[in-house]
């Protein structure tokens, strides 16, 4: 197995072998096309839902909130991760049905190959994103909810949102990502830092308590309870970014090993090579049989 250089070209490139002959990005090991189409339609709609009706939650003015609080959503990575669950979910399973309906050639493998490695990386972002979403939700930010709405919304975008990247890494065929997109993971992960702080300069305020560099200030609150209304410091700041960034390190590897290991037991154990159109045992598209890809040598 070659070793993986960072600085070397080809990696930064989009790559000139055939992309995915057998149709891993439309296809799973387990259920039917349609089937998949059917699931990955559902998880957009039901995202899509909660989003839309948040917004309009947050705009009728309930629980004390206004179209203030819409436009500060948008500064969240929480809220950038959900559109990014709507849309990504949206896309695949429109894959997924240019591949069920005739099972020639799928919408993904016509396209021009910056948008096939982009939607790759895409990928890779619904399956790591959201776990680094719901660890620090619950283990830094988390309170008590206050209302049923606010019980079902953080349930949606800081557990559901798991549950549907874990439903991509183990009911698909799709490849272990390659390490290349870890760099861009963190690159992003660093875009975001630079929206937040923009977000502060622009806007008076921080968007997560723990990128506050002053010094805490504990008073009473209304409910008798100590509360911090000032920021961390910035010797914490420094060790949350990090910690963040070491974080999404162990989850990206977690979640390739996971993959690998999905893909041994179906495939290798198992001989579970896909579920294809029409009962097929291969994808039946311009090619038949999978060849080695890039990121596979």
């Amino acid at each position: 197995m070659a070793k993986f250089n960072v600085f070397s070209a080809q990696h930064y490139k989009f790559g000139s072998d055939l992309w995915d002959p057998s149709h891993r990005f439309e296809t799973s090991w387990l259920l039917p096309p349609w089937i998949l189409f059917a699931i990955r339609a559902a998880i957009s709609l039901y995202a899509f839902t909660v989003t839309f009706f948040i917004i309009g939650w947050e705009l009728s003015g309930h629980n004390g909130l206004s179209a203030s609080d819409v436009r500060k959503s948008f500064s969240f990575f929480t809220i950038l991760c959900y559109w990014g669950i709507c849309f990504y979910f949206l896309i695949a399973s429109l894959h997924t049905f240019s591949y069920a309906l005739h099972g020639g050639t799928p919408l993904l493998n016509r396209f021009p190959r910056p948008l096939q490695a982009l939607h790759y990386l895409f990928y890779s972002t619904i399956t790591t994103f959201p776990f680094l979403v719901t660890i620090v939700y619950w283990s830094i930010l988390y309170s008590r909810f206050n209302s049923t709405f606010s019980l079902w919304s953080n349930i949606s975008q800081h557990g559901l949102n798991s549950a549907f990247g874990l439903f991509e890494i183990l009911f698909t065929r799709i490849n272990p990502a390659p390490w290349i997109h870890l760099l861009w993971l963190i690159i992003l992960l660093a875009c975001y830092l630079g929206l937040a702080y923009v977000t502060y300069a622009t806007k008076g305020y921080y968007v997560y308590n723990f990128l506050n560099p002053n010094s805490p200030n504990n008073v009473m609150g209304v409910d008798g309870e100590e509360e911090n209304i000032g920021g961390v410091g910035k010797g914490a700041v420094v060790g949350y970014v990090f910690g963040i960034a070491a974080a999404i390190c162990i989850i990206f590897c977690v979640v390739k090993g996971l993959t690998a290991l999905r893909k041994w037991v179906t495939e290798t154990k198992m001989e579970r090579k896909g579920r294809f159109y029409a009962g097929r045992e291969m994808g039946y598209g311009d090619v038949e049989l999978e060849t080695q890809r890039v990121w596979e040598k």
